[in-house]
């Protein structure tokens, strides 16, 4: 999860050189708040206790992972984040198998560059992140100075807050630890938005201009046919747009399924969860100034916060409509989880996977 509550987005497919991108990026992030060695080592020691005590709560509410393990988390720093990011992205886009030498001395590197310029500016927004991809049971990471940041900015209880954004982590773990088809799911399709297609220059150019018509034509844009993701939509082909939306809506599921969470567990919990879900949201609605936004755009992270709304409204409306019992068949597996059609409209998808 970001600063503004949007997780690290994903598609750099392709052969990227991801020991050159952790290179780069460590050498390009920013350094965290400056902070006593004293403090800092309380932050860590609370933020491993705070992902423990999150699990019970987040079972108890979700009806899921009874009985699965507790992995550690591991708190990080930014840098630590960045070569933990780089080496999921890796594995999932299979770089990671691919060897970055029959291209050439610099086969990989450029493309590892410019990932590594993308992981340094998102290494300060991230307060945390769970990777289905590494470990045994995947890896919760938290990244310690990025959390005492936003506290600090925000001005909400340090305890508080540290245990709200390991409840919305700890649901990520909770989530792909009770359905693991989800990490083959999300590797069948970011392999097919990498795939190299066959198909003529002139037919990519011609839907692009055919996006841009309908644009100047004014024709009502759904969420995700909108700014530079509707361009990228407009460019692939049939097979990739439909793994992009896979994606997407999946994304919005996680993501919106992690805010109800932290929500739901309520101030018998965390005592103050009302006043930093009001601080969090005014934050994240907050404009930045144009470099930010530009890049912000670039990487996708404006597309990420309005899969929090759009999630989040939909597990309120069906939970609230059938129960967190009967919700969970969404995770039954691909055929069950909301369609691009039913995000937006709950009674849909109730309709066809609840009857």
């Amino acid at each position: 999860m970001t600063q503004d509550g949007s997780d690290a987005p994903g598609g750099l497919a392709g052969a990227v050189d991801w020991d050159v991108a952790a290179w780069a990026g460590v050498r390009l992030s920013r350094p965290g708040p400056r902070t006593s060695r004293y403090s800092a080592e309380a932050v860590v020691a609370e933020l491993s206790e705070a992902s423990v005590r999150a699990e019970g709560p987040v079972r108890e509410v979700t009806g899921l992972a009874d009985g699965l393990p507790v992995p550690q988390a591991r708190v990080v720093d930014r840098a630590g984040w960045i070569r933990a990011a780089a080496d999921s992205m890796a594995n999932l886009t299979g770089d990671a198998d691919r060897p970055t030498t029959g291209g050439g001395l610099l086969a990989g590197r450029p493309a590892g560059l410019q990932a590594g310029a993308m992981l340094a500016f998102l290494s300060s927004a991230i307060l945390g992140q769970y990777d289905p991809f590494t470990g045994e049971h995947g890896t919760l990471l938290l990244v310690a100075p990025n959390v005492v940041s936003v506290e600090r900015t925000l001005r909400v209880v340090p305890s508080d807050f540290r245990l709200w954004v390991c409840l919305h982590e700890v649901t990520h773990r909770v989530q792909f630890s009770s359905a693991p088809w989800i990490a083959d799911y999300m590797r069948e399709s970011v392999a097919t938005l990498g795939a190299a297609g066959d198909e003529p220059i002139a037919d990519l150019i011609g839907r692009l201009v055919e996006e841009l018509r309908r644009r100047r034509g004014g024709v009502e844009q759904a969420p995700e046919e909108r700014g530079l993701l509707g361009l990228l939509r407009a460019t692939q082909s049939e097979s990739q747009r439909v793994a992009l939306d896979r994606l997407l809506i999946l994304g919005t599921l996680l993501e919106g399924h992690a805010d109800h969470v932290m929500d739901a567990v309520g101030p018998a919990v965390v005592p103050t969860v009302a006043q930093i879900r009001d601080a969090f949201d005014k934050r994240r609605a907050r404009q930045s100034n144009p470099l930010q936004r530009l890049v912000r755009a670039l990487l996708g992270m404006d597309a990420k916060m309005a899969q929090y709304v759009r999630g989040k409204a939909f597990v309120d409306a069906v939970v609230g409509r059938v129960g967190m019992s009967e919700f969970n068949a969404v995770w039954t597996g691909p055929d069950t989880l909301p369609r691009v059609d039913e995000i937006d409209d709950h009674e849909k998808w109730i309709a066809r996977v609840l009857g």
